[in-house]
């Protein structure tokens, strides 16, 4: 912080022994959106996101009723998944359990049922 004032005040001064105000451009245009910024892998996820598909599951997953023969589906590019059940919507602690591929598996607490998928990344 204390380089950066030096800095500016150096030159401050020597635009001013020189006779000359320092110069800024002024920015047309506006404010870039975060489209036209962004680069990499960013990018990649903005435009996989306006053709509708969900690359990183950032969005809210699709609601399950959580039986046997709809379970909760879980993504996971193993064969097995720690997965966290809250099982009533007032509960403050969370149900740690084991989630394995197969058949879909039972909450040891409250019974909901979860199913395990692969995953594919996309890179």
């Amino acid at each position: 912080m204390m380089a950066a004032r030096i800095l500016v005040r150096s030159a401050v001064r020597t635009a001013l022994v020189a006779g000359r105000t320092a110069h800024v451009r002024p920015v047309t245009g506006g404010i870039p959106s975060d489209e036209q910024q962004a680069t990499g892998l960013e990018k990649a996820i903005l435009h996989s996101m306006k053709k509708g598909s969900d690359p990183y599951s950032m969005l809210k997953p699709k609601q399950y009723s959580g039986s046997k023969q709809d379970p909760h589906i879980v993504p996971s590019v193993t064969n097995k998944r720690i997965v966290g059940c809250v099982c009533e919507e007032d509960n403050t602690g969370i149900v740690w359990f084991w989630l394995h591929e197969g058949e879909a598996q039972r909450c040891p607490s409250c019974g909901s049922h979860y199913k395990l998928v692969p995953h594919e990344l996309p890179h």
